[in-house]
């Protein structure tokens, strides 16, 4: 591996992470569709797991395909299959083709996920895999921060906030175009990957607690992202686009968070970032639920800004752990990681459950549990 930088080859890579913020619009989905078609908690929370449940059903097959046909193609094939998704809700809106939609967005951003991590890795050099995995969350957290403002602005100045699908699409559609167009040396697979040499992995303990970890924040995050709105509303009496522009603070702490963890894992090792990202996260996620809901405004969006810078670097850090530890297994650790994407599917609804059998305080206290064993988790690989 070059110690040496193509930026020709970076950025289109680079690109994809912003495609792959598209997936993120299920929070949107949730409040928009719910109050244009005043649909149920439960039934708003189908739009979330509609999309992340083909982490768990396709990310260990597309990472063997993977292997075969290299990360390049199965990245562009993931690219397109999100413009579809994009636009279907767009040119059809009812309930079930807004869940296809959504399915579609779910089924490709697996692809773009299992390939885009193990891509980047081939492209930069061995050292700065932690900083530029980190990095690219930065760029995935710039599309996940700029779509709520943009669906407003589409929605009161056109009157209609789905154009949004639209131009994601059209952003899709030109990422394929520039990753086509460039050559990229992929990194040859050691070992060629199955069902079941990919399954065997799970039996590695150290690999499981990695994809536990995966399953775990993701769903922090999803779940975040899906219930802020209505979280905020209803404990702290936000109107709704103050609501969504707390979704869009927290993805603006998570935009700082990626980029200070590129800078500071340059300095201090992924174990003990992931130790203190841990317990600022346990320590946001606890005021954020106890505070009396007459705090004024600002305070709440501060901890949504801490939650998110919290949170931002956990995925890339346990990602970039263990493929450091298997290089030569980087597809099949892939593609088990991207399947514990599936916590996106899992947690959403299970708060909805939650905040209709109690209220949305105790479902949103799902996530202080998760991150409590988050910081199990970072005290595990730093004794490791």
């Amino acid at each position: 591996m070059s110690s040496r930088i193509n930026l020709r080859t970076l950025f289109p890579v680079m690109l994809s992470f912003f495609v792959m913020s598209f997936v993120d619009m299920v929070g949107i989905g949730v409040d928009r569709v719910k109050a244009d078609m005043n649909l149920s908690d439960t039934m708003a929370q189908l739009i979330p797991s509609a999309a992340f449940l083909w982490f768990l059903i396709l990310s260990v097959p597309v990472g063997i395909i993977q292997s075969r046909i290299g990360k390049k193609l199965m990245l562009n094939i993931g690219m397109a299959v999100t413009a579809a998704g994009m636009l279907v809700p767009f040119l059809v809106y009812r309930f079930p083709m807004v869940l296809a939609g959504f399915a579609l967005l779910g089924i490709g951003n697996t692809i773009v996920q299992v390939s885009a991590n193990p891509l980047l890795v081939d492209v930069v050099p061995g050292n700065r895999t932690s900083s530029f995995l980190s990095f690219s969350q930065f760029i995935k957290a710039i599309g996940s921060m700029v779509a709520p403002p943009l669906a407003a602005f589409f929605a009161s100045r056109f009157g209609d906030w789905k154009i949004l699908f639209l131009a994601f699409g059209i952003v899709s559609v030109l990422s394929v175009l520039w990753l086509g167009m460039i050559k990229v040396d992929e990194s040859p697979a050691v070992v060629k990957a199955t069902l079941q040499t990919t399954l065997k992995l799970l039996g590695n303990r150290f690999v499981l607690m990695m994809v536990l970890s995966i399953f775990i924040v993701v769903g922090v995050d999803v779940g975040f992202n899906s219930n802020s709105g209505q979280f905020l509303m209803h404990r702290y009496g936000f109107l709704q686009e103050a609501a969504e522009s707390g979704r869009s603070i927290y993805f603006l702490g998570r935009m700082a968070g990626t980029f200070a963890g590129a800078l500071l894992l340059t300095r201090i090792t992924s174990e003990r970032f992931y130790i203190s990202t841990s317990v600022l996260g346990i320590i946001s996620f606890l005021a954020i639920l106890i505070l009396p809901s007459s705090v004024n405004q600002f305070t709440v969006w501060l901890l949504v800004f801490i939650t998110g810078l919290a949170v931002a670097n956990i995925f890339p850090l346990v990602f970039s752990v263990a493929v450091r530890a298997y290089p030569e297994r980087s597809s099949e650790i892939s593609g088990l990681m991207m399947m514990a994407i599936s916590g996106g599917a899992v947690f959403p609804p299970l708060m909805g459950l939650i905040t209709q059998a109690s209220n949305v305080t105790w479902g949103m206290s799902v996530m202080l549990f998760c991150m409590i064993f988050l910081l199990g988790s970072a005290i595990y690989t730093a004794r490791r």
